[in-house]
């Protein structure tokens, strides 16, 4: 099903096998942002019109409407007939008609960047970040890097040491929404393999205590920004060139 949009905000970012990454361009255009918001259903406009602060808001409608677009297009059907469900921990899933959705998505946005990453199947998360020198980066670090991650940023110095926190940042963000368990997963019991720490843009992973479920870790940084993409290997197929996924606790 394709969709038109006159003026799009949207264009794909990066493919990764069957992993879609959808960038979102966040900047001000009243234009698209009134556009965006017949997207939304009643309840998602009730929502973007509580937000105080205009830039918000405008985060959430272009983001949001874009989510409808992309899936609508995916899934081949009208977004009246989209809706969005919940997981135990808040994490989002699709439903057409009442039933949940054959794919797994998840959004990130940060300043005038936005990501939305679409599988087929799978547990997926995706994080972008500005990379703000205006927080302490030194207390973070501390709060949620592991022995070996903070021994590495200690080391670094000047842009690799803001480089390297915000890929380690993104990279763990993206493992916890995932993962799905939102606040319940600590950032600091878990540390990025120690190859992409030094540079290497995918690994992959597994968390402690799941050894029976392996995640394929992919670093989606650029010049502008900090990102990551994580998302669920099959087990039957771990090779790190893999890019199957499993049907298994898609919406957990």
């Amino acid at each position: 099903m394709t969709i038109d949009i006159v003026d799009p905000w949207f264009r794909t970012y990066r493919e990764l096998g069957d992993v879609t990454i959808v960038g979102v361009d966040l900047t001000q255009n009243k234009e698209r942002e009134t556009y965006a918001v017949t997207w939304l259903d009643e309840n998602e406009q009730q929502r973007s019109n509580r937000f105080l602060f205009e830039r918000p808001r405008r985060e959430y409608t272009l983001c949001r409407a874009a989510l409808r677009v992309g899936l609508c297009s995916r899934l081949g059907c009208n977004n009246s007939q989209l809706a969005f469900g919940t997981s135990k921990y808040g994490k989002p899933f699709g439903l057409v008609d009442g039933i949940v959705a054959p794919i797994t998505f998840n959004v990130s946005h940060s300043g005038k960047y936005g990501l939305i990453a679409y599988a087929r199947q799978g547990r997926l998360g995706v994080d972008v970040e500005e990379r703000n020198t205006r927080i302490n980066l030194n207390d973070l670090s501390e709060a949620v890097f592991g022995p070996d991650e903070q021994a590495d940023y200690a080391l670094a110095r000047g842009n690799e040491k803001i480089h390297l926190f915000f890929t380690l940042w993104t990279l763990k963000e993206a493992m916890i929404k995932a993962l799905g368990l939102g606040f319940a997963q600590d950032p600091s019991e878990f540390q990025i393999p120690s190859r992409m720490r030094r540079g290497e843009t995918t690994s992959i992973f597994e968390f402690p205590g799941m050894p029976n479920t392996r995640w394929k870790l992919e670093n989606l940084s650029n010049s502008e920004f900090a990102a990551a993409v994580v998302h669920e290997l099959v087990p039957a197929t771990e090779d790190s060139s893999d890019s199957e996924f499993s049907h298994r606790r898609m919406i957990e």
